[in-house]
C-alpha cells in the first residue's frame, strides 16, 4: 500500500494542454475512480502516474517519494489495460508468472505464487490454456492476475471492463472490489462508465477538459454535484437542467417572454443572486406527476417512456425544454398527455450560468409556482 500525491500535475503535447494542474491526495489503500468523458485526460493522468507518459509540470509522489524521473518498473505500480495485452503463445500460467520470471524469481516460488494467484481469481483449472481458448472475462482475470502476482503497492486500471458485455461487467466489478478488499493496495481505476464509478469507488474524481471538476464519495458526487457539468454527467438520466435567471423577487424564471415558468425559492435563497443568469437543476427522482393545474406544479407534455423493469423514466416537454421524471408507478401518463410536475422541495440545485459552479453547498426547501 502506498499513498499518492499529485501536485499541480500538467501535461501538454506541444502547445496543446491536455491536463491542467491537477492536485490530488490519495490515501494508502484507497480505491479511487477517475470518471469522465472521452478525451477529458483521465487515461493520460493514469499513464503519468504509471510513468508511461512524461509530465510537463508538477510532481507525482508515490509512497512519499517523488517519482518524476523514476522508470515505470521502479515505481511499485502494476497496471491492467483495456486490451488485456496477453502473450498469445503462453499459457495462463506463463502469462501470470512472466513478470516474476523476468525478475529472476526461483521456479518453485514462482509456481507457488502462480497457483495462489490463480486460485484467488478462479483460474486454477485454466492454467494450461492459452488466451485464444479463453472468454473475455477469463482473459481480463488473467491480466489482473499478472498484476496481482507482483504484489504492488499501487494498482492502476485503465478502463479494463470496456470490452466486456453488460452482465460480465457487473460480475467483474464485484470481483475487482473483492480483490481490493482482500489485497488492500491503493487502487486507481479509470472509466467513462458512471455505474462502475459509483459501485467501485471510495472516492470519485470527476474530470472534464483536463481539469478536476469534483472529488468526493459516490454519495457526494451524486447528491451534491459541485458543478453543472457533474450534475449533467453523473446519473442516469443526468440531472434536469433549466436555464434562466433569478428575478428581483428571488424566484427562478425560465423560458422566454411568451412562455415562461417560475420557481419560487423559499426563504432568501434566491435573493443574493437577483438578476443573475443561473441554471436550475433537479434529479429525475426528485420530480413527480400530479394532476394538471395542481397548485405549485409545472405543466408539461409527455414525449416518450423508458422502461427499466422495476422503474421507468418518463421524458416530457417542459415549455420546449426536455425534462425527465423517474417513477416506480406502473400507471404513468401516455405520450401526448398533458401532466403536472411537482418537485421535491429539497431537490433543487442552483449553478452559476457563467462558471457552472454550485451557488449553494446544500439545497434548501423550495416551492413551485406556476408561471
Amino acid at each position: 500500500m502506498a499513498p499518492i500525491s499529485l501536485r499541480d500535475v500538467k501535461k501538454s503535447y506541444g502547445k496543446n494542454a491536455v491536463v491542467h494542474g491537477v492536485d490530488l491526495e490519495i490515501e494508502s489503500g484507497e480505491f479511487i475512480v477517475i470518471l469522465g468523458p472521452s478525451g477529458c485526460g483521465k487515461s493520460t493522468l493514469l499513464r503519468m502516474i504509471a510513468g508511461l507518459e512524461d509530465i510537463t509540470g508538477g510532481q507525482i509522489v508515490i509512497g512519499g517519494k517523488v517519482v518524476n524521473e523514476i522508470e515505470p518498473r521502479e515505481r511499485g505500480c502494476a497496471m491492467v489495460f483495456q486490451n488485456y495485452a496477453l502473450y498469445p503463445h503462453m499459457t495462463v500460467a506463463g502469462n501470470i508468472g512472466y513478470g516474476l520470471k523476468v525478475s529472476g524469481v526461483e521456479k518453485v516460488e514462482r509456481e507457488r505464487r502462480v497457483q495462489q494467484t490463480a486460485k484467488a481469481l478462479g483460474l486454477e483449472n485454466l492454467l494450461d490454456r492459452k488466451p485464444a481458448a479463453l472468454s473475455g472475462g477469463q482473459r481480463q482475470r488473467v491480466a489482473m492476475g499478472r498484476a496481482i502476482i507482483r504484489e504492488p503497492g499501487v494498482f492502476l486500471f485503465d478502463e479494463p471492463l470496456s470490452n466486456l458485455d453488460a452482465k460480465l461487467r457487473i460480475t467483474m466489478r464485484a470481483e475487482i472490489r473483492r480483490l481490493h478488499q482482500s489485497l488492500g493496495a491503493t487502487s486507481i481505476f479509470v472509466t467513462h462508465d458512471q455505474h462502475e464509478a459509483m459501485t467501485l469507488a471510495d472516492r470519485i474524481i470527476v474530470m472534464n477538459g483536463g481539469r478536476v471538476e469534483q472529488v468526493g464519495t459516490p454519495d457526494e458526487v451524486y447528491h451534491r454535484p459541485a458543478t453543472r457539468f457533474v450534475a449533467g454527467f453523473v446519473g442516469t438520466p443526468g440531472m434536469n437542467l433549466l436555464e434562466g435567471q433569478i428575478g428581483q423577487d428571488g424566484t427562478f424564471v425560465y423560458g422566454d417572454d411568451q412562455t415562461f415558468g417560475r420557481v419560487a425559492l423559499s426563504g432568501n435563497r434566491g435573493r443574493p443572486f437577483a438578476r443573475r443568469r443561473v441554471t436550475l437543476g433537479v434529479r429525475a427522482e426528485a420530480a413527480q406527476f400530479v394532476a394538471p393545474g395542481t397548485a405549485g406544479s409545472l405543466v408539461a407534455t409527455v414525449n416518450f417512456i423508458e422502461e427499466l423493469g422495476a422503474s421507468r423514466i418518463v421524458h416530457v416537454d417542459l415549455d420546449g425544454m426536455p425534462f425527465a421524471v423517474a417513477t416506480t408507478v406502473r400507471t404513468t401518463p401516455k405520450p401526448g398527455e398533458q401532466v403536472g410536475i411537482a418537485i421535491d422541495q429539497d431537490g433543487i440545485h442552483l449553478y452559476a450560468a457563467d462558471t457552472g459552479s454550485s451557488l449553494s453547498a446544500e439545497p434548501s426547501s423550495t416551492e413551485l409556482a406556476d408561471g
